[in-house]
């Protein structure tokens, strides 16, 4: 499904960033300051890497780590799915949900020229939040409401298309033509 809008539509085009030798509390405060959730991390005016507010709590706040004494350097994400900025911001969006990740660096011809972010692309195209929401996995879905809900209509996990008819099969939500290909 194309929406007819680019990634250089919407995406940061100078996102906010930090020398890899940066403390993580300081990267925080940053981020704080700026209201981001995610840094680049440049050194020599070449992209490095990116880390997130999930990155310094998973990694370091809730393993005990002491971030003034660690740097950026050991705990940003160095491998990074990326896309193109000539690339739909459908395309971006099943990247992003189907790697769980927020923050999708933009790089163009080697060099990283941006930095896009679900809101971004809900900011301009917000028809796509469904797309998002069926692939979130509820924790605890016992001990929630949203349980007892019995979902009838939504986007297949499989194929993308629309049903009125959607069914739960192996924890995905499939269109009657998805589910019985899995059958």
């Amino acid at each position: 499904m194309k929406t007819g809008y680019k990634v250089y539509d919407c995406m940061t085009t100078k996102p906010i960033s930090v020398p890899s030798d940066t403390n993580l509390q300081e990267c925080a405060k940053v981020m704080a300051k700026n209201h981001v959730g995610a840094l680049v991390i440049k050194d020599n005016h070449q992209s490095r890497g990116v880390i997130t507010e999930q990155d310094i709590v998973r990694k370091v706040i809730a393993k005990g780590i002491n971030p003034l004494t660690k740097k950026v350097k050991d705990f940003m994400a160095k491998k990074l799915l990326t896309i193109s900025p000539n690339d739909d911001i459908y395309e971006a969006l099943i990247k992003m949900r189907d790697s769980n990740i927020r923050h999708l660096p933009v790089v163009d011809k080697g060099a990283m020229v941006g930095l896009l972010t679900l809101k971004d692309i809900l900011k301009i195209e917000p028809s796509l939040f469904d797309l998002l929401v069926e692939k979130f996995e509820i924790r605890e879905e016992k001990r929630k409401p949203i349980d007892r809900i019995i979902q009838t209509e939504a986007i297949c996990q499989n194929c993308g298309a629309y049903s009125e008819e959607i069914r739960k099969v192996k924890g995905m939500l499939l269109c009657e033509r998805c589910e019985k290909e899995q059958s």
